[in-house]
């Protein structure tokens, strides 16, 4: 039995169900002497704009022109017994699709045709027993009552369900934009971290032209480097934002703990030494947002070395597990000189995103100067990180 079982037993019902309403007018109108084919005329087109297939309905098929073509047929009926003065039955067939007529127009017509769809459905469902009650007020109130009483029931329903289509909608315009936000974030870290070393590096190759030409290689490929990695981050975060299938987000240019030996291997040049004191205990399994969020505390840090302690030597990056909480620290011994032009300095997500990154995984960041120190920096991250 297939997953599409259920619907298509259900989908069964409602059609046998119809059919057995409709059976009713039709017999009833043959052994009154009625004629026969405007209750025919009227069923057919309900059954044929509640039962098409979805997939087989052509695009001219409206759910407007659905609801409103058997709409106008019961009315025209109504209208022509009540201007030939002749008596016309009404039964359970053409009240059933009436009332699923009405469900449809309200739930799925485009606005403003879903208002009026309504109520011309609702009014062809009030008219059907002035047909037959048109000189017994008392009866034809007690039959309009209860239709309304239908149609607010019906409608109501259905006006609820549009609704909830219309929060899920807007749920779901929500949380992809959200997820867009994400990623440009991720786009402005990695790459404000890239162009900030090939800033950084740039200004020391220069220096270092006159002074130590043996070491240049060495500053050069760092800047080859940088600029690759930021061009593939750029690649990578452009490619998810242009597609929208299932495993567009797998593709977001988060990170690890592994990526921060990368981090740390490529942040270090002739003049800065950058030291990764990862504790043994420090497990690969952690959960991948906090692995994500530890790789993003060390590459802001970092970056900001670049931008503000451009004068520092010694880099320190530490990763410590106690069983329950990761330990992410990366100090540095600068003292505040930096070289940058001040359009380099600032801007972006920095220390604030960060927080609140850090904040949302239940943990703590603090940044400042180092303890006991009268130079340097320290950015110190906790985060509740048990096992995957």
């Amino acid at each position: 039995m297939t997953s599409d079982s259920p619907r298509n037993c259900a989908r069964a019902f409602v059609v046998a169900l119809l059919v057995m309403a409709g059976i009713p007018d039709l017999l009833n109108a043959s052994e009154g002497g009625y004629t026969i084919w405007p209750y025919a005329a009227v069923l057919v087109l309900g059954y044929a704009a509640l039962l098409w297939p979805a997939r087989r309905r052509p695009q001219w098929l409206t759910p407007q022109l659905r609801t409103g073509a058997p709409a106008a047929a019961s009315l025209l009926f109504t209208g022509g017994s009540l201007l030939l003065g002749q008596e016309a039955l009404f039964g359970p067939g053409e009240t059933a699709v009436l009332l699923g007529l009405l469900f449809v127009a309200v739930r799925q017509c485009p606005q403003p045709w879903a208002v009026v769809c309504g109520i011309l459905t609702g009014a062809a469902l009030l008219g059907t027993p002035v047909r037959f009650y048109q000189d017994d007020e008392s009866s034809l109130l007690g039959f309009m009552m209860v239709a309304l009483v239908l149609i607010g029931v019906v409608g109501g329903m259905a006006a609820f369900l549009r609704s909830q289509d219309y929060r899920r909608a807007v749920a779901v315009v929500e949380t992809r934009r959200s997820e867009r936000v994400a990623i440009a974030a991720d786009l402005h870290d990695f790459v404000a971290h890239h162009v900030t070393g090939i800033l950084v590096q740039t200004q020391m190759a220069r220096m270092m032209a006159t002074t130590r030409p043996e070491d240049l290689d060495t500053v050069l490929a760092g800047i080859e480097r940088a600029a690759t990695e930021a061009l593939a981050s750029m690649r990578r975060t452009v490619g998810v934002l242009r597609d929208t299938g299932p495993d567009a987000a797998d593709r977001r240019p988060v990170g690890d703990l592994a990526g921060i030996v990368e981090l740390a291997d490529g942040f270090a040049s002739p003049v800065q030494r950058v030291r990764l004191d990862r504790d043994p205990t420090v497990p690969d399994d952690l959960p991948h947002e906090v692995q994500a969020a530890a790789f993003r505390v060390v590459q802001e840090a970092l970056t900001n070395v670049r931008r503000h302690a451009a004068d520092a030597t010694e880099i320190t990056v530490r990763l410590r597990y106690d069983g329950r909480r990761l330990e992410v620290g990366v100090t540095d011994d600068g003292r505040g000189g930096t070289q940058l032009p001040a359009a380099a300095h600032g801007g972006g997500f920095g220390l604030v995103g960060l927080t609140e990154r850090v904040s949302a995984l239940g943990g703590a960041l603090r940044a400042g100067p180092r303890a006991g120190r009268t130079e340097g920096w320290e950015v110190r991250a906790l985060f509740p990180a048990g096992k995957a």
